[in-house]
């Protein structure tokens, strides 16, 4: 049986993902992860999980700037809708994800984010739509 036969049959997963806020700002979070093994799905290139989680929690950061978050968890911004578009892939260096806000509202805000690779070759478009918790 082929490695990636094994793996399809296998009920174990494993993944690790780290990554770094290289840039924040009130309009602006810029994140960047290295394409590692924790990362890469049976056939080598990074699987979309791992772009999406980078996606929103680069967003996340982007809504959270200059809020202040109650202890019951009010006033954090939940992520209510995630579409994506995922356009390319690779298989080494690094990807960067950059969100920006479409709208911010007092209660609703979009933002978008784009997750790029090497060259900055686009990799992925994200929309995430966040609601403030009460």
């Amino acid at each position: 049986m082929s490695d990636l036969q094994d793996h399809i049959n296998s009920a174990r997963r494993t993944g690790n993902i780290d990554f770094s806020i290289e840039e924040r700002s009130a309009d602006c979070v810029i994140s960047r992860m290295p394409v590692t093994p924790g990362v890469l799905n049976p056939y080598g290139t990074v699987q979309a999980g791992a772009m999406v989680w980078l996606a929103d929690v680069t967003a996340s950061v982007l809504a959270l700037e200059g809020r202040k978050i109650e202890d019951d968890g009010k006033g954090f911004p939940l992520a209510v809708n995630i579409h994506t578009s995922l356009v390319g892939n690779q298989t080494t260096g690094d990807i960067t994800a950059e969100a920006r806000f479409l709208s911010k509202g007092k209660t609703v805000m979009v933002i978008r984010t784009r997750v790029t690779g090497n060259r900055n070759k686009l990799l992925a478009e994200v929309t995430t739509t966040h609601v403030i918790a009460k």
